[in-house]
């Protein structure tokens, strides 16, 4: 009988990590394959156009005819403009009462049409840029999209983040994975670092490491309400890495006061000091997506687990987390795997589990919880 297996968070000490750097749109690539290139590196360059402005000019200089534009106009077609500055004047009565338009942006005239009356004026291209995230070799060129960076180091997933991609050498705050970090042990020389917490960081030690400029956050767990408080509302349905707080913010654990996993801590630990690339995008639903943190590094050694779930699958005992409501990011304990499938609250019928949860027997869909690979 096959068995049943929910694939786990990485925490790989060393692993092969691929990461795919695209445009979101074509510009242009700006390094080759094979380049041996860091974090910071620019790859990859293009520009998004700017918003246009439709404006009815004849009407605004009450013109009689929309043929009458051409003449009235002292811009022709790309003529870059100042906001302010005036762009059309009517003839007036006998040369007096003339009445002006001015530019309401900067930008540039795109376009002058004699048969609706409309100038359209183009505000200036938005230069995007996307860097190179890890420190790697460009392993392939996606023309006019951008690369494929290679890397070999630490790779870690955490359960949730908050904020984008960001980077900073590894700072280590806690002295063990179940301590609580408060605001007396946040100072400024964590300023531009990645700090990492132990069980918990609380909410005035965040606030005081944002003022400080701290670059991300590492953390076994995080109170809902305070992750509610500093978005203004609710998680939702756990899409994030859009949001702009300052820092960015990875949960290695889940919810509430609980101890960063050994190996997470330690591995975090080893490598203090060394930089890392963070990033809190989370997608829970399809497509999933972790926050995770990348540590490059070239020390020799063979990364092993205890065990290999993929041959065992999911057994009695083994460590779980829960990944939808009404137990999101709870930890727990396997306790049996019933064979027959079981009719859950939503109506359907679906393969569970048992599970021990602070302390409380409970009933979980399979597909609802992922292993702790310890």
């Amino acid at each position: 009988m096959a068995h049943a297996y929910t694939p786990g968070l990485k925490v790989a000490a060393k692993t092969l990590i691929e990461k795919t750097r695209k445009l979101p749109l074509l510009g242009q690539v700006l390094v080759k394959k094979g380049d041996k290139i860091p974090s910071a590196t620019i790859v990859a360059k293009t520009e998004l156009p700017g918003k246009v402005y439709p404006i009815n000019v004849a009407g605004q200089l009450g013109l009689g005819k929309a043929s009458e534009l051409t003449e009235s106009m002292l811009k022709k077609e790309g003529d870059v403009v100042k906001q302010g500055e005036v762009v059309a004047k009517s003839k007036g009565f006998f040369g007096l009462f003339r009445t002006e338009y001015k530019a309401p942006i900067n930008g540039t005239i795109t376009q002058i049409s004699h048969i609706t009356g409309q100038v359209i004026f183009n505000a200036p291209a938005i230069p995007v840029e996307i860097d190179a995230y890890v420190d790697g070799i460009v392993k392939e060129e996606i023309p006019e999209e951008g690369v494929i960076m290679e890397t070999e180091g630490v790779h870690i997933q955490g359960i949730i983040g908050l904020g984008g991609e960001a980077y900073g050498d590894i700072m280590i705050v806690a002295k063990d994975p179940s301590e609580t970090v408060t605001a007396d042990m946040i100072n400024e020389s964590m300023k531009g670092k990645i700090i990492v917490c132990g069980s918990r960081i609380m909410t005035d030690a965040l606030d005081k490491a944002r003022k400080i400029g701290v670059s991300g956050v590492i953390t076994g767990g995080f109170d809902y309400q305070d992750i509610k408080n500093i978005l203004g509302k609710d998680l939702g349905v756990a899409i994030t890495g859009h949001e702009n707080i300052g820092y960015t913010l990875i949960l290695t654990e889940g919810f509430g006061t609980i101890p960063m996993a050994d190996r997470t801590f330690n591995l975090l630990k080893k490598y203090n000091g060394s930089r890392a690339s963070i990033n809190g995008s989370t997608q829970i639903r399809a497509g999933v997506m972790r926050p995770e943190i990348i540590i490059t590094h070239d020390d020799q050694f063979e990364d092993k687990t205890s065990k290999n779930y993929a041959q065992s699958g999911l057994e009695k005992g083994d460590l779980i987390r829960i990944i939808r409501a009404p137990y999101f990011g709870k930890l727990g304990k396997v306790i049996s795997l019933p064979v027959e499938l079981q009719k859950v609250e939503s109506g359907t019928w679906v393969r569970v589990m048992t599970a021990e949860v602070d302390g409380e027997e409970v009933l979980v869909p399979r597909a609802n919880v992922e292993v702790i690979e310890k």
